[in-house]
C-alpha cells in the first residue's frame, strides 16, 4: 500500500465513522480511498469533501463530541487555515477517538512552503505520531484513536511527500473494530470555552504533559537501539529512520540510536543517548525543530549536529545519501543529468478552459497597462509562466481577491484578481463581501471548471451555485457575468472583460467550461458503462 492507504485501510478497520478533508497534496489519497472502499460504504463511513479544511477540522471535533471516531485529512498549510479550531480543540479534549493527519511536503514539490507540522503539536500540547513505514503508519492510527480515548484528547499524525507516496506490504488486523455508539460528553461545560472553562481545563492540559511523555517512552513507537561505538549518538525521526538504516543494509548501525515516532520526545533515551555518546547526530524530516529544542536542553558541552550546524541541508528532503554523507560513509552518486535533457516547465493541460480564460485577460488588460492581475492557488496558477505571463501574485488560498482590494484602496487601478471555483467557496467568499461592504474597485474572475482541479478532479463546493453566492455577498447582479471561454466567443470575451474591468465598483466574470481531464474521464466512464 501507499503510506496514504495504509492509513485510510487503519481508520477503515479501527472504527472510523467519518473523514472530513479538503484535497492537497500528498494527503488527497486518504480521503479518495475512503470514498472508493466498498468497505467503508458498507459500514456507513461519512466521507465527502469538505469547503475548506477549517469546516472540515471542525466537523470531525462534531463527530467526536458525538462519541465516534473522526479523521481530517490535509496538507501541510491547511493545518494553517485551520489552526483557530486546532488550538483550541486541544483545551476542548476529544470525546470520540480523533485523529488530524497532517501530510507534509518538504521540498515543496507541490506546495508554496515547506513547513514543519510538529510544531503545532508541539504549541497545542497535543501527542503527535510520526511513522517510519506503512506498516507502522497502519498500526499507529489504531493505536492513535486509542491514544486518544485514553487522554481525552486529539492526537496529530504526521507523514511527509515520501511516506504517503511510497509503497510497502501492510499486513492488516483480523478483526475490525466497531464503530462507537453515539455518547454525549459527561461534562457538559467542556466545549464551551468560556475564560472560566479554558483556564481550568488549560491547566488540565498542561497536567497531562508528564503522562504524554511516559507514554511516549514505553509505547514502542519510540526505541533506544544500542550499538558499540559511543562516538556518535543519532536520533532519528520518523521516515528519517529509514534513510539511515538503508546506510547499513548489510549490517547493524555501529552507533547507538533513539528511532522517535511519538512526541513528546522520549526525554530518558534522549539523555541517555547524550551520556553515553561523545557527540548527537539529529535526523528529521522537516524543520530542525527538536535539533533546536535539544540544543536547549543538553547544552552541557558536547556537539549536537543536524541541519542548524551544516552537517544536514538546512532545506528540502533528507535522502539516504544525504544521512550517508553526514554519517562520513561513502556513497554512491548517481550520473549527472546529460545537457542534452532539457528540463520541461508545467503547462496548462492541452484543451485546458483556462488557456482560453487568459488569452482573453491578456488582451483585455492591453487596455489597462497600469493595472495589475492577483492569482490564487490552483491550476490556474500556471498563467504565471510563459506563454501567458498574466499574473502577479500567488500566495495563499483566497488572496487574490484581498490581494486585488487592498491594492485597489492603494489606487492601483484596475485591480484584477483570478480564483479558481473550489478556491473561491474555500477561502475567497469572505474576501468579496469585504469588497461588497466597502464598495471596492475589483474584478474578480472566478475560473469555474466544475471541479478541484490541481489535486485530482474533486468535487468542488462551488458547483451549481457561485452566482447565487456573489449574490447574496452583495455584487450587483448585472456585473456577474457568465462567459463560455472558447476560441470562437474571443472577441465577446475580451468585450466582456473589458467593460467590467472599466466599471468603478465590485465585479464578477465567471468563465464557465468544464476541466478538459474532467471532461475526458466522464466521457470514459459513459462509453464503459454502455
Amino acid at each position: 500500500m501507499l503510506g496514504d492507504e495504509a492509513i485510510a485501510q487503519a481508520a477503515i478497520d479501527a472504527g472510523l465513522s467519518g473523514v472530513f478533508a479538503y484535497p492537497g497534496t500528498p494527503s488527497t489519497e486518504i480521503t479518495e480511498f475512503i470514498q472508493d472502499s466498498k468497505m467503508a460504504k458498507e459500514l456507513g463511513i461519512r466521507s465527502e469533501w469538505c469547503a475548506n479544511e477549517k469546516t472540515a477540522m471542525e466537523a470531525a471535533l462534531g463527530m467526536s463530541y458525538a462519541g465516534k471516531r473522526a479523521l481530517f485529512c490535509c496538507k501541510h498549510v491547511g493545518i494553517n487555515v485551520a489552526a483557530d479550531c486546532f488550538v483550541n480543540s486541544a483545551i476542548t479534549g476529544a470525546n470520540g477517538g480523533l485523529i488530524y493527519l497532517a501530510a507534509d511536503d518538504p521540498s515543496m514539490h507541490s506546495s508554496q512552503n515547506e513547513q514543519d507540522s510538529r510544531f503545532y503539536a508541539d504549541f497545542a500540547f497535543i501527542p503527535c505520531l510520526e511513522p517510519s513505514n506503512q506498516q507502522e503508519a497502519y498500526d499507529m492510527v489504531h493505536y492513535g484513536y486509542e491514544l486518544s480515548e485514553k487522554f481525552h484528547l486529539p492526537v496529530m499524525m504526521r507523514v511527509t511527500t515520501r511516506m504517503a507516496h511510497s509503497r510497502a506490504g501492510v499486513a492488516r488486523r483480523a478483526e475490525v473494530t466497531k464503530q462507537n455508539a453515539l455518547k454525549m460528553p459527561e461534562n457538559k461545560m467542556q466545549y464551551i470555552l468560556l475564560p472560566a472553562v479554558a483556564r481550568r481545563q488549560y491547566n488540565e492540559l498542561l497536567a497531562k504533559q508528564p503522562e504524554l511523555v511516559k507514554e511516549s517512552e514505553n509505547s514502542g513507537y519510540n526505541k533506544y537501539i544500542d550499538g558499540p561505538n559511543k562516538k556518535l549518538g543519532i536520533i532519528a525521526c520518523g521516515i528519517s529512520y529509514n534513510y539511515l538504516m538503508e546506510n547499513y543494509r548489510d549490517s547493524e548501525c555501529p552507533y547507538p540510536v533513539v528511532k522517535v515516532s511519538q512526541y513528546p520526545m522520549p526525554e530518558a533515551m534522549i539523555n541517555r543517548l547524550y551520556e553515553e555518546c561523545e557527540e548527537v547526530l539529529v535526523l528529521e524530516e522537516g524543520q530542525p525543530l527538536y535539533e533546536r529544542l535539544l540544543r536547549g536542553m543538553l547544552n552541557k558541552g558536547k556537539a549536537i549536529k543536524g541541519r542548524l550546524d551544516g552537517t544536514l541541508p538546512r532545506v528540502g528532503e533528507l535522502s539516504p545519501n544525504l544521512v550517508g554523507k553526514a554519517l562520513g560513509l561513502e556513497v554512491k552518486e548517481g550520473l549527472p543529468v546529460p545537457s542534452l535533457v532539457a528540463p520541461r516547465p508545467p503547462k496548462l493541460c492541452d484543451g485546458c478552459p483556462h488557456v482560453d480564460s487568459y488569452t482573453a485577460l491578456n488582451e483585455a488588460m492591453k487596455s489597462f497597462p497600469g493595472g495589475r492581475v492577483f492569482s490564487d492557488i490552483g491550476c490556474y496558477t500556471l498563467g504565471a509562466l510563459p506563454p501567458f505571463q498574466a499574473i502577479y501574485s500567488t500566495v495563499d488560498m483566497g488572496a487574490s481577491i484581498t490581494m486585488a482590494k487592498g491594492a485597489s484602496e492603494a489606487d492601483l487601478l484596475p485591480s484584477v484578481a483570478v480564483i479558481g471555483d473550489s478556491t473561491f467557496t474555500h477561502s475567497g467568499m469572505t474576501g468579496l463581501l469585504d469588497c461588497c461592504v466597502d464598495n471596492a474597485n475589483v474584478t474578480v474572475i472566478i475560473l469555474d471548471n466544475g471541479i478541484t482541479g490541481m489535486t485530482g478532479s474533486q468535487k468542488s463546493s462551488a458547483t451549481g451555485r457561485i452566482e447565487s453566492i456573489c449574490t447574496g455577498l452583495g455584487v450587483d447582479p448585472a456585473h456577474i457575468r457568465v462567459i463560455n471561454p472558447l476560441k470562437k466567443y474571443f472577441e465577446e470575451n475580451v468585450a466582456i472583460m473589458k467593460e467590467e474591468i472599466a466599471y468603478k465598483g465590485v465585479s464578477v466574470i465567471i468563465p464557465r467550461r468544464e476541466c478538459i481531464v474532467a471532461l475526458n474521464k466522464r466521457l470514459k466512464a459513459a462509453k464503459k458503462a454502455q
